[in-house]
């Protein structure tokens, strides 16, 4: 062991060697040629040293996209993956469960979320959207916090040879207000280290106490730090290291715990080692991404990479190499882990993360097109000897990224022409409109980032009207709540005297056959068509015909033809925008289409003057269509699997679908099982795995008047009429000799699908309740969001299995009884509330329910046995009497209640009242009142002097009552006890 790690560290300080020392912030050119061995022997040397000399565990990076955990967006520390052992719900049955000491260099994503470094990257020297933390753990105490401590010395000062006064450390200074003291063991293990106390630094809990989250556990941590001055005049401090020893457990009151087990969990980024390191005052300076910058250099028209930020860096070139830099690799990373950019949560983020990328490397790099895919292998070179998943899927990454790139850079080009278009037109002191920001944005129609319109703007020196964009925010977040029910929206519609007007005139109904005008590429994405079209007819919003609108009116528009899909048969409307022909710089944004009559009346923003017979493109939201798409091709096999499974008697009643999820109605006989549900969802599975061909023709409607087994609604259907087939051609399943239709999804539909099945990914039913007798609504959800609720549900699945496996192991006593039965309500609600499979819901829910019925019984058993025994040591301690007051011991105020009750039912002609101190100085009040005392005496009003004296509250009967307060002077309560019951007796 002790010869690996050597020749390890030996292969490190070779590759250190070659690194020229730390002389400041670089002001030249990297050369391509840095080998990148070095970062790789870093990386090396910690695994190897915590491997080979301390026998710790390697284990794998987990993927960016975290299992099991909804409260993240991606992986952003090294501790994620290790969540269920701190938490005590790791399935025993796995191989975590066996870890004991274990080490890793773990992939970590800061964008979006709680944890963002997004807005940071590029400005700086140090910020990442993707880093690598390198880290190490004991778990359930096989080490803790002097083995730690000086493994991490060891490992800085021997392996890695950092001169120890350049070296800093800080401890955890205590916390008066939570009753926490400093941590000395921690300091004292430091002096014994040869660390002297002139450079130790005592923080408090902000800097040096770690929490997982509001509750759960915790501890004290001590971190180390580097002096960039090197002694020269003040410290220049940056952290290198954290040391988190878990020895607490934040309750749901804010009260601390010891835990049960103690844990070590530690993290170094290994960017920000490897600038320490090889001499760096910046992270971009080492060959992590030495030849990025370089091949970003050879690839663009831009001068070389020199460092510079702030004002310095004219022009921004150095801050777009950065952000190209940083970029590429967090997409590269998230793409080879199953993130892909897409329409919400993670995939959104990461669409912003690509195309901030690619405006960027264009617009301030003078990237040509495709550049940004170019680099994807060396981020491979650079990272996949670590990490073979990038290996493994460059191709893929690649691809996506280009083509992504692609469809951007045509709405970037937009963007700058509708933004230099609009600045002529402002005032030298007037913002930046904000509707004219949000029509270019991800939640408008061009899907340019918010935060890139607001840099594309800040870099001309105009301001941007926050306000209203943060009121444009605020409706986009009340619509998007309100489709979680879709509700009748009352846009502008077509009466029956317009419809009489258009149809005396002879205008022919709207062709929107265009909608179907998309195909796929050889990449695998979906190309659309534009539509050009012909202004028929304007509407005001009070649906007057009118020739013309001005600036700034809603209105509703009727043309010739279009391509957007209106709202019908279930699917959301399309939304996305229209040009006028010859002005393409102006953005008129489509909000919804509407069918009347034959008329697809279009809701448009006019932000300039638009009139009848204008020529118009119009463009549909592309990544809007195509997840509607996704889900109606998933209704249609959703609807087949369900008669697979409940008989081929079973009808729809309706479906909607949006984006977001996909809701369906079904005419039941009972409510389905779990197993009912779980069929349905691996029918689906099935035919998505299978990447099945999706056939669409449009047939007359006679023929398909007696095929068996094909299905449509109680509708009236054009004729022709569009036939969906799933695997088999429309030709084939509209043939009744041939009985195809029987065995596949063959539906009636005028809606968009996919080509293909398997663009689906998953499909998971996450909701079902009965809408009226006979009839049963299902929520489901597709892609990556079905997968999430997957991981969700087995994370649950794992929490209950180990709380059952506590539960039959029995109970000490009532403490943890009541924190069994208290954690069995826990998991309750979280099953009740997750978005996760509804047959594992409804299975999990029964189960919770045995198992709350079986702690709640073991919780009352051993509190009668423990208020038998407190009845019986009060009664020797009090002799025959009309009054028993007196403090005991309970861990409840249902154990308090116990002991009163049995110690009356003992001394039927005793008024007892009990108090019980608790931590934090809350005190427990329960008291009975002997029916001879009553009705002058009652316990309601005993409980209530007591309490009240206490700053607290009571409440009962004339005979029993409790309460709660807070004291340091028991004494004294005690005496207002007796006083007010002497009274009254």
């Amino acid at each position: 062991m002790a010869t690996s790690v050597a020749a390890a560290a030996g292969r490190l300080r070779r590759a250190i060697r070659r690194t020229p020392q730390w002389r400041g912030p670089s002001r030249r050119a990297l050369s391509s040629e840095a080998p990148p061995t070095q970062a790789a022997a870093v990386r090396d040397a910690f695994l190897s040293f915590f491997r080979d000399r301390h026998g710790h565990q390697v284990v794998p990076s987990a993927s960016v996209r975290p299992r099991g955990d909804p409260s993240l967006l991606f992986v952003n520390a090294g501790m994620n993956q290790f969540k269920p052992i701190f938490l005590g719900t790791v399935d025993p049955r796995s191989e975590m469960a066996g870890f004991r000491r274990v080490a890793n260099s773990q992939k970590c994503v800061r964008a979006g979320g709680r944890h963002s470094d997004l807005e940071d990257v590029g400005r700086d020297l140090s910020h990442h959207t993707f880093f690598e933390m390198l880290g190490n753990w004991a778990f359930r105490g096989v080490y803790f916090k002097e083995e730690a401590c000086s493994m991490a010395w060891e490992l800085l000062t021997q392996v890695y040879g950092i001169p120890e006064d350049r070296l800093w450390v800080s401890y955890f200074g205590g916390d008066p207000k939570a009753g926490l003291g400093p941590d000395l063991e921690s300091r004292d293990i430091w002096l014994k280290l040869g660390v002297p106390a002139s450079r130790m630094l005592s923080f408090g809990p902000q800097e040096n106490f770690w929490e997982m989250g509001d509750t759960g556990p915790c501890g004290p941590c001590t971190e180390i730090h580097y002096d960039l001055a090197a002694g020269v005049g003040a410290p220049q401090l940056v952290e290198l290291w954290n040391l988190v020893f878990m020895q607490h457990n934040r309750e749901a009151d804010g009260s601390l715990q010891p835990l049960p087990q103690r844990h070590v969990d530690t993290g170094m980024g290994l960017e920000r080692l490897l600038a320490v390191l090889q001499g760096r005052r910046s992270t971009y300076d080492t060959d992590l991404f030495s030849p990025l910058l370089s091949a970003i250099h050879q690839g663009c028209g831009a001068p070389p990479y020199s460092g510079r930020v702030g004002a310095a860096d004219e022009g921004h070139t150095d801050t777009a190499y950065r952000v190209v830099a940083d970029h590429i690799r967090t997409l590269s990373v998230c793409i080879a882990d199953g993130v892909s950019p897409g329409m919400s949560g993670a995939p959104l983020v990461l669409r912003r993360i690509l195309r901030r990328a690619v405006r960027f490397s264009t617009e301030l790099l003078r990237a040509p097109p495709g550049f940004l895919g170019s680099l994807v292998p060396v981020v491979v070179e650079t990272l996949g000897g670590a990490y073979p998943e990038l290996q493994r899927n460059s191709a893929q990454i690649a691809s996506l990224v280009t083509a992504d790139e692609e469809a951007f850079l045509a709405s970037l080009q937009q963007g700058r022409r509708v933004i230099e278009r609009t600045l002529r037109r402002l005032g030298p002191s007037d913002a930046f409109p904000a509707e004219v920001a949000w029509s270019l944005s991800l939640s408008g129609n061009l899907g340019l980032p918010l935060d890139l319109v607001k840099l594309m703007l800040e870099e001309k020196g105009v301001q941007l009207d926050s306000a209203g964009l943060e009121r444009l925010a605020q409706e986009e977040a009340q619509h998007r709540a309100q489709q979680a029910e879709p509700v009748q929206e009352q846009g502008l519609r077509l009466d029956v005297h317009a419809l009489g007007e258009l149809q005396r005139r002879g205008v022919p109904p709207t062709d929107d056959s265009p909608k179907y005008n998309y195909s796929l590429r050889p990449s695998g994405g979906y190309e659309f068509g534009t539509c050009e079209a012909q202004v028929l007819q304007l509407y005001t919003e009070d649906g007057t015909a009118v020739a013309s609108v001005g600036e700034g009116q809603r209105c509703g528009l009727l043309l010739d033809k279009t391509n957007f899909y209106a709202e019908q048969g279930g699917q959301a409307s399309d939304r996305g925008y229209l040009v006028r022909v010859g002005l393409q710089d102006v953005l008129f944004p489509v909000a919804r289409a509407q069918v009347c009559g034959g008329f697809i009346l279009h809701e448009v923003a006019a932000p300039e003057c638009l009139k009848v017979g204008d020529q118009v493109q119009l463009h549909v939201d592309e990544a809007w269509r195509l997840s509607c798409m996704e889900k109606h091709t998933a209704v249609h096999l959703l609807n087949w699997a369900l008669r697979q499974a409940l008989g081929p008697g079973t009808e729809q009643r309706g479906s909607h679908l949006n984006p977001e999820w996909l809701r369906f109605d079904v005419a039941t006989q009972a409510p389905l099982t779990p197993e009912q549900l779980r069929a349905v969802e691996g029918t689906v599975q099935k035919a998505v795995g299978q990447d099945e061909a999706v056939y669409m023709e449009e047939v007359a409607l006679a023929r398909t008047a007696h095929v068996p087994g094909l299905r449509s609604l109680d509708e009236v259907y054009p004729d022709p009429v569009r036939v969906v087939s799933v695997g088999v051609p429309v030709a084939q399943a509209l043939n009744p000799a041939s009985q195809a239709a029987l065995q596949t999804s063959v539906e009636l539909c005028c809606g968009t699908h996919l080509l293909r099945t398997g663009a689906i990914g998953d499909l998971v039913i996450i909701g079902e309740r009965q809408l009226a007798k006979g009839t049963t609504r299902l929520l489901a959800i597709t892609g990556e969001q079905a997968q999430q609720a997957r991981e969700v549900g087995q994370s649950l699945a794992q929490e209950v299995e180990a709380a059952a496996a506590r539960l039959s192991q029995g109970s000490r006593d009532v403490v943890e009884a009541q924190r069994l039965s208290k954690e069995m309500g826990r998991l309750t609600d979280a099953v009740d509330t997750a978005v996760m499979p509804q047959w594992q819901r409804r299975e999990l829910q029964a189960t919770l329910k045995a198992l709350r019925r079986r702690a709640n019984t073991a919780v009352r058993k051993l509190e009668m046995v423990q208020a038998a025994q407190k009845t019986q040591e009060l009664l020797q301690q009090h002799s025959e009497g009309p009054l028993i007051v007196d403090t005991v011991h309970a861990e409840s105020l249902s154990v308090l209640v116990k002991v009163v009750r049995q110690l009356c039912k003992q001394a039927p002609s005793t008024s007892v009242l009990l108090l019980s101190p608790q931590p934090l100085g809350q005190v427990l009040c329960a008291c009975q009142v002997a029916q001879s005392a009553t009705p002058a005496f009652t316990a309601e009003a005993w409980a209530l002097a007591v309490c009240s004296h206490m700053g607290g509250k009571a409440w009962g009967s004339r005979v029993v009552a409790q309460g709660t307060g807070s004291t340091a002077d028991l004494d004294a309560a005690l005496s207002t006890a007796r006083a007010y019951a002497l009274n009254k007796l």
